[in-house]
């Protein structure tokens, strides 16, 4: 895809971003990173519909307006240019659908949408108002999976034989989340939209695009584990899959609900690992903690290269994929990762996914799956 596409309508500013946080939970902690001591936006407004959400995070932004609903900052009068939008995943239509109606440009948390019909819309009220949605994706970003790309890209790998994702939720470690957040994603659940394969699983998926290009055909099991009376998670899960390249890679999901975590943030321990015909890099971890080694490391000829010095913080991954899309509603230099049309291709293979452990594990390709968007 073109990177000037959808960019048609899109002027830069010339002057700093009038932007607003809608939604102040607890995935707000890391996404107004990218906003503190930034030249090229003034935060002029907040909206949350808890009082006690709005009260504490005004503190930040002492300037700023406080409202507890779209539509009460839309009739405000406050100038606005851009939002970021960390609502729940089934209020994204909603929410971004108004947004957009008001001429607003989105930043918007993952997933996408639930589905890719909802999806679509989103898509085609973007571009029928000339507004930049973008699907915010902050892995692509983190240092040590952009030293992986780099390491693959160069070709020092030899041609990539395959490649693994592994994941493993832990129920210790890590800090407070709120019982609301829980709530939602409950509910997310009983609509059969994980918190592993479909919410915290999309950064995986997009880093397999982002990787090696579309994926020609996906297979998949997604189980289920009940960890308390009524409430089951998606695990264990496999998914392997093939690009149209040929590579092919393999991603499993597991669950530790006993096993206890060192985390600043969610206890999720995550690791890649790319194998070419002359060696393997590997990223030991992202979200938390859990392998004592350098960051990212590589196999080549015989050695073992460990990167010590990079930032690995998962948190600089948001202040820096935020202050990226600040950068382009100032300069207009892309890509955005994601465009609404890439993130649709994002959601498009999470969605085959679904349809192939529905089958059985049988092959589903994402490409033919999903329903083609218009032309833009």
């Amino acid at each position: 895809m073109s990177e000037n596409e959808g960019k048609q309508h899109f002027v830069p500013f010339d002057r700093p971003v009038r932007a607003a946080f809608i939604g102040l939970g607890r995935i707000y902690d890391l996404n107004r990173l990218a906003y503190v001591d930034n030249n090229d936006v003034d935060v002029v407004a907040l909206v949350e519909p808890s009082e006690e959400r709005r009260r504490q995070r005004a503190l930040d932004w002492p300037t700023a307006k406080v409202f507890s609903s779209v539509e009460e900052l839309a009739s405000s009068g406050i100038e606005v240019d851009a939002v970021e939008v960390l609502t729940p995943i089934a209020l994204h239509e909603e929410v971004v659908l108004s947004c957009l109606a008001l001429g607003w440009h989105v930043n918007l948390q993952k997933p996408m949408t639930n589905d890719l019909q909802s999806a679509a819309r989103l898509i085609s009220s973007a571009e029928s108002h000339g507004c930049q949605l973008r699907v915010m994706e902050n892995y692509l970003f983190y240092e040590p999976l952009l030293r992986l790309k780099e390491a693959v890209d160069s070709g020092e790998l030899g041609a990539v034989s395959g490649y693994h994702l592994k994941m493993v939720a832990s129920g210790r470690g890590g800090w407070d989340v709120p019982g609301d957040t829980y709530e939602w994603q409950f509910e997310e659940a009983q609509r059969g939209r994980g918190i592993l394969y479909f919410d915290d699983g999309w950064h995986k998926i997009s880093t397999a695009l982002w990787l090696f290009g579309p994926v020609k055909e996906v297979r998949a099991w997604i189980g289920s584990t009940e960890v308390i009376p009524g409430l089951a998670v998606d695990a264990p899960t496999t998914i392997i899959w093939e690009h149209e390249n040929g590579v092919r890679g393999v991603w499993d999901i597991t669950l530790a609900v006993d096993m206890y975590l060192r985390s600043d943030y969610y206890t999720n321990d995550e690791r890649w690992e790319v194998t070419g015909q002359r060696g393997f890099a590997r990223v030991n971890r992202c979200t938390g903690r859990g392998i004592q080694q350098p960051s990212f490391e590589v196999y080549l000829d015989g050695t073992m290269r460990s990167h010590h010095a990079l930032d690995d913080d998962w948190a600089s991954s948001f202040r820096d994929s935020g202050r990226h899309w600040l950068r382009y509603l100032r300069s207009g230099v892309g890509p955005l990762h994601w465009s609404a049309r890439e993130a649709y291709d994002v959601q498009s293979l999470a969605m085959a996914g679904y349809e192939s452990s529905a089958r059985g594990g049988l092959g589903v390709s994402p490409s033919t799956f999903a329903p083609p968007l218009p032309s833009s």
